[in-house]
């Protein structure tokens, strides 16, 4: 189905781009590279004054998505899809999603492949995490492996957090920038979760078989589609867990995606084990295999979120976690691109109390930060930057990297507290604890703010307080 390059013509414009080399080909069609056309010159192609001017000048990836010997009903069903996926990107903005600038369907009567092409305008990437995979040379270490897969969770947590399912996780769909970050896209089968129920959401019976969860290979279609749940997105993600650290190997063995998804069902129906590749790490092959539980009311209570957390403790370094000698290493790379990328800037206290379980009789105004992870807890002296807690900017909003202060907090810090709001954005913990409230925290003299938000689930303590207006 796709277009070959030749069938383009040199200087070819698509809205205010021109078309260069090509990027990718695959099954659906071909990407290439759009550079901002040259502002001389007329015609049909031209179309530079309706670019968005914050965008005019960026080199953006053009995917062209051929609609070319499909039927009339299937060519409005891509049509459809196309810009599902463009108001999609919109309205979900994040910086672990893909920017989608547009769509155009092309007018080109003389043209049989390229009249009535979709073209998806989008932010451009270096390449997939498939062929940064692949490629020759020296693999990625285990911490850019760690920082990886954090990053892809990160969106992965964004897209559940306001309700929707990707679908199609897989690593052709994870594109890294040229900066090293990860963006999650291809977002045509990312769905919303159903309003009345807000479990799950239906998509086509479409989806790439070796990360499909092994429910959806004998799911009813019905005449919304076939039901789709976050879980999904976790069972893929744990394939790509061990696909990252096994040399992209499935841990469903198979000659073929079929093969291979007839194994996860005979392991899903208790008839076979889960085999994990022995090159896992002790704390991803634990991440691995939650997201591989075998059912989807398993996969359930491990969250995008919980294991964000989780993973963000994996990636501190073997000897940290194990007690051994200390290193004069940034530590938690996956942490510091999870919150903001600057350097962590704590303050601290007085020594208190120890910490008791169950909430404390803490005076009304102080808090005690409590990391529910045992590694931070026996370790808070040494303040390892990966086991600090990040402080939101507005509670209300989604507790993500654009929302968290520079200013850190570990274990054991007494915080000064002004008062408590009850129902912000929900935060769960590494143990799966989940609460509405936060504290308005005062920060130290010469932080960048005077305040900041400390979620509820992160304190034991539960002062007399007012509710924060």
């Amino acid at each position: 189905m796709s277009a070959p390059s030749d069938q383009l013509p040199a200087g070819y414009r698509v809205g205010g781009w021109e078309v260069a080399q090509r990027i990718a080909n695959g099954g659906w069609g071909t990407v290439y590279e759009g550079r901002p056309a040259s502002i001389t010159g007329t015609g049909p192609r031209d179309g530079r004054e309706h670019v968005r001017e914050d965008v005019r000048d960026e080199v953006v990836a053009l995917k062209f998505l051929p609609t070319a010997g499909l039927a009339p009903r299937q060519a409005r069903a891509l049509v459809e899809t196309a810009r599902r996926e463009t108001e999609f990107g919109r309205r979900a903005r994040h910086p672990r999603l893909i920017r989608m600038l547009d769509s155009v369907v092309l007018s080109e009567p003389g043209d049989p492949v390229l009249d009535g092409a979709v073209v998806l305008i989008m932010e451009r990437a270096e390449h997939s995490l498939r062929q940064f995979l692949e490629r020759d040379g020296p693999g990625p270490t285990e911490r850019e492996k760690s920082r990886l897969l954090t990053e892809i969770c990160e969106g992965l947590a964004h897209l559940h957090g306001i309700g929707w399912v990707h679908g199609d996780l897989k690593p052709d769909n994870v594109l890294i920038m040229a900066d090293g970050s990860v963006k999650l896209s291809d977002f045509g089968l990312a769905t919303e979760l159903d309003s009345t129920h807000g479990t799950h959401g239906y998509i086509p019976p479409l989806g790439t078989l070796d990360y499909l969860p092994p429910e959806r290979w004998r799911a009813p279609l019905g005449e919304r589609g076939v039901q789709v749940r976050p879980g999904d997105d976790i069972w893929a993600l744990g394939i790509m867990i061990h696909q990252m650290f096994a040399d992209g190997t499935s841990p469903f063995p198979g000659a073929t995606p079929t093969a291979r998804g007839a194994t996860a069902q005979e392991y899903a129906q208790g008839r076979a084990p889960l085999r994990l590749d022995n090159a896992l790490p002790p704390p991803w092959r634990e991440l691995a295999a939650d997201c591989l539980a075998p059912t989807r009311a398993e996969r359930a209570v491990h969250t995008a979120e919980s294991l964000l957390d989780r993973m963000r403790t994996a990636s501190v370094p073997v000897a940290a976690r194990s007690g051994g000698p200390r290193k004069k290493t940034l530590l938690g790379l996956a942490v510091a691109a999870a919150f903001c990328g600057v350097a962590a800037a704590g303050w601290t206290y007085a020594a208190e109390e120890e910490h008791e379980e169950g909430h404390t009789s803490r005076p009304a105004g102080r808090i005690t930060v409590h990391n529910v992870v045992e590694l931070c807890r026996d370790r808070a002296e040494d303040r390892l930057p990966a086991c600090s807690l990040g402080l939101a900017v507005d509670p209300t909003l989604p507790y993500t990297v654009e929302n968290v202060v520079a200013t850190r907090v570990w274990h054991g810090d007494v915080l000064s507290v002004d008062c408590h709001l009850p129902r912000g954005t929900p935060v769960t913990d590494e143990n799966g604890t989940r609460s509405t409230g936060w504290f308005r925290v005062r920060l130290p003299d010469g932080a960048p703010s005077s305040t900041a938000w400390l979620p509820g689930v992160r304190t034991p303590d539960r002062p007399v307080l007012p509710t924060c207006s």
